[in-house]
């Protein structure tokens, strides 16, 4: 189980892998692990940027 934080409360350290999602009234999807850089989000291997912005970030947990 994650303990999930809003993005508009606290953002995420940066260049610090953490696992986020779009969670709003559509549901729940992109979850995936990112890394914040200033105001862009990366893939975790530092590829590329993704053209949206969680709304909710979790540190990742060893039982993932």
């Amino acid at each position: 189980m994650h303990r999930w934080t809003l993005i508009s409360n606290q953002l995420p350290p940066e260049n610090i892998p953490v696992l986020t999602k779009i969670e709003d009234s559509a549901g729940i999807r992109n979850e995936t692990v990112l890394i914040r850089q200033s105001n862009l989000w990366f893939l975790s291997d530092m590829s590329m940027y993704v053209y949206y912005t969680p709304t909710h970030w979790s540190y990742i947990s060893n039982d993932c």
